[in-house]
């Protein structure tokens, strides 16, 4: 039987290539593959192929659901090649707390785990190939070698769209046949045959092709990068916090339509999603050094549980409402995945900068195929990530190296694209910089509950654990249990002879005045998790207040928006301009009327600055720049401003949250506000009177973090530690630089005091 079946496969492709030979030549190739399972025999020492496609272990579950195999590999013919991949379970996918919800009775039901058959790996002998795919009915997913992307999806043979005439091939019963019904092909019962799609380079490079251009000045993106890095100083350091791994914990909801969609079952629903973030997840790791972690699932069974509908704006608003109301969860960002087509010219919205935000960390995406769906949330989590949309002008600047595949935020429509350009990677490294995505920096202690020695994670039985990539260094971890002598194996608090750097050791910098950086605990060989100063403290020497772990002031903000060159308006512009209340000076809009700012106000209205550039750096000018000049104290002061809109209907032209209004004040929703009464959690107060006793800084959880040689809750301990004299090269993984914040160099408090755990005693607290 196995020789007929390998005679009828030979059969099968010779026809399927002489149909492809009739195909039109656009950029998209499809032909028919029956994919074999390669089992290994040990006592043949071989490999013999089997079309039962099936991952799962036999006789284990748990939480009563199916267990897959660890590795896997299959064999895929196609195009006149062979193709064996080589799969790993990719047991960073599902978070150890995942669970999957839905509804019954208009009551929330909650299921512990799920089945798990999401694999990463890639092909074998060939350099740098990769491969997404699931196994739980069939193959669906991606894999790409250094030529081709090639997308696999089960094919329906009851109901299949893609055996017509046009395309050369037909279905008949249990026989596939060509399109002159002459050569009809028998399937082996226990064979399944599958689409598989190849994209070419020619219809991709057409799309590409530049279009006019607007000239240089005109997005001015690049150099303004360019001048935040020469801004910032650096100090040598072997990684940054780009190059430091970040988990994104993401939870996805499925609307009542795409349940439906789904054959109203639950298991299905759910598995599209993660075949979906298993495909993200497999971008994210490769060039954003960051990994997406699902933590749940929730299906609306019975019903939407918002308004549905083709604004996706709106729909967008409503969800940030419905998560913030009903969804307890932790999660860093929260999408919805929508049966529904927008009326809008993308396929999906985000809250750009949203990320670790319960009101703005979350996302809609309207259904597609998986591939099709996967590109859509890696866009709409990258505007959550600060990443901004691509517009055909700036593409030459971008150079993105896909020079076929087109790149993930570009706009013109490219058909799977796959990679991050240089300006996108640039955006998210300006966006972890300025303090942003500070929630990403915590690594779960394990993901999936499966203990398997070479996962990466220390689980119950290890004492270490390298994973597949080999992070330990030299002979720390064997097998999964430290060497004769070692405290740790990998880390940036474990140094290269396999030791813990000692209590006050640095590990992690702090990017800018609002950050905190993190030490060594002195048992442990992984840095603590990210944190940073709660709202309302002084930066910026005095001039601005920390907020959400960034410094803001208004001076920043138009640096942000404009370029280096801008700067916040004078003092007089906004009080002689937001007090009118007209186009030109305002505090928002009722309908049609412009709202005047009340004289305490009008440091939180209209975002006035010098030196607008024509072309923002972020966002689209809606309207026009409004320019205003007055001669004022024998000088001519520039007070213009913008509505400068995101995609998500936020207007970057109105001065943001947190920024500073007056002596201990600040503004929140166009309003100054004592930074007293935002009801920020207080930290514990030291018997001095003072907040973490003087001796420490508080944190965005209402925590101490104390000054070197300082312990306690409250920081009230004396507790010297001795300066061991440590030289930062001996630590291969410790995270060092200066940064700075829009308009001025900024770096944490001095250098020598940083490395010992102080903070500045004088530096103001939040009230």
């Amino acid at each position: 039987m196995e020789g007929v079946l390998v005679d009828e496969e030979h059969t099968f492709q010779q026809n399927k290539s002489s149909n492809n030979k009739n195909s039109h030549s656009n950029a998209i190739q499809k032909e028919i593959t029956l994919p074999s399972r390669l089992i290994y025999y040990i006592n043949k020492d071989s490999e013999t192929p089997y079309h039962v496609l099936d991952t799962r272990a036999r006789h284990q579950q748990k939480h009563n659901k199916a267990v897959h195999l660890a590795q896997a590999s299959f064999q895929i013919e196609a195009f006149g090649s062979k193709f064996i991949l080589d799969l790993t379970l990719n047991n960073d996918l599902l978070s150890s707390n995942y669970v999957e919800i839905h509804y019954e009775d208009g009551k929330r039901k909650f299921s512990k785990g799920g089945e798990h058959c999401y694999y990463h790996g890639n092909i074998r002998g060939i350099k740098d190939s990769k491969a997404a795919l699931s196994t739980c009915n069939g193959l669906h997913g991606m894999f790409e070698d250094s030529t081709y992307l090639y997308l696999i999806e089960p094919m329906n043979l009851t109901h299949s769209a893609f055996c017509r005439p046009e395309n050369g091939l037909k279905h008949r019963g249990s026989m596939i046949c060509s399109g002159l019904q002459t050569d009809c092909f028998k399937l082996e019962s226990k064979s399944r045959p599958h689409i598989i799609q190849r994209t070419y380079g020619t219809q991709a490079s057409k799309q590409l092709q530049d279009p006019e251009t607007e000239s240089s000045s005109e997005w001015p993106f690049l150099s303004e990068l360019q001048w935040l890095r020469r801004k910032r100083r650096k100090r040598a350091a072997s990684r940054g916090i780009f190059e430091e791994m970040k988990y994104l914990e993401l939870m996805i909801v499925n609307d009542h339509k795409m349940f439906k969609k789904h054959r109203s079952s639950n298991a299905y629903t759910n598995n599209f999603a993660k075949s979906v973030v298993n495909l993200v997840d497999a971008i994210y790791k490769e060039q954003l050094n960051t990994r997406v972690v699902l933590v749940a699932v929730e299906t609306w069974t019975e019903r939407d549980r918002i308004n549905i509908h083709p604004d996706p704006l709106q729909m967008l608003h409503d969800f940030s409402k419905y998560r913030q109301h009903y969804i307890k969860q932790h999660a860093d960002a929260v999408h919805l995945l929508s049966n529904v087509t927008f009326h809008y010219k993308r396929s999906s919205l985000s809250y750009f900068g949203g990320v670790c935000s319960v009101t703005r960390g979350v996302g809609v995406n309207e259904y597609g195929l998986p591939l099709a769906m996967a590109q859509e949330l890696a866009q709409s989590l990258a505007q959550n990530l600060g990443i901004q949309w691509e517009p055909a002008a700036r593409k030459p600047k971008c150079d993105c190296t896909e020079s076929w595949g087109g790149c993930i935020m570009e706009e013109t429509g490219v058909y799977h694209s796959r990679k991050f350009s240089k300006c996108s990677i640039a955006e998210y490294k300006e966006f972890l910089l300025r303090g942003g995505g500070a929630c990403l920096f915590n690594r779960p202690t394990k993901l999936f509950e499966t203990t398997e020695c070479g996962n990466g994670y220390v689980e119950a039985g290890e004492e270490c654990d390298c994973g597949f990539r080999m992070e330990c260094y030299a002979d720390c971890c064997k097998k999964c249990s430290l060497s004769n002598g070692a405290h740790c194996s990998d880390g940036p608090c474990c140094n290269t002879s396999c030791l813990f750097f000692p209590r006050g050791y640095d590990c992690r910098y702090a990017v800018n005045e609002c950050d905190i950086a993190e030490f060594c605990s002195g048992d442990s060989g992984q840095c603590p998790p990210n944190l940073h100063k709660q709202d309302g403290y002084a930066c910026d020497s005095n001039q601005g207040r920390c907020y959400n772990g960034e410094c803001k002031t208004r001076d920043n903000q138009c640096k942000y928006i404009w370029g280096s060159k801008s700067s916040g308006s004078d003092k007089f512009c906004y009080e002689k301009l937001n007090t009118e209340g007209t186009k030109k000076g305002n505090c928002g809009k009722d309908g049609d009327r412009w709202i005047q700012c009340s004289k305490h106000d009008v440091f939180c209205g209209f975002l006035l600055c010098t030196n607008l550039t024509k072309v923002p750096r972020v966002g689209q000018v809606q309207g026009e720049i409004i320019p205003n000049s007055f001669y004022h104290q024998g000088r001519i002061v520039d007070c213009s401003g913008a509505h400068v809109l995101l995609d998500d209907d936020t207007d970057l032209g109105y001065v943001e949250d947190g920024a500073p209004c007056g002596p201990h004040m600040m503004c929140l929703d166009k309003k100054c506000l004592p930074i007293q009464s935002l009801n920020i959690s207080s930290c514990p107060i030291g018997s001095n009177g003072k907040v973490c006793s003087g001796h420490g800084v508080c944190s965005n959880e209402a925590t101490c973090i104390c000054n070197f040689s300082w312990a306690g809750t409250d920081c009230s301990i004396d507790d010297p530690i001795r300066d061991t004299g440590n030289k930062k090269e001996e630590g291969p993984k410790g995270y060092q630089m200066f940064i700075c914040t829009y308009g001025t160099v900024v770096s944490s408090p001095n250098q020598t005091n940083v490395k010992k755990r102080r903070f500045d005693p004088n530096q103001q607290g939040p009230i």
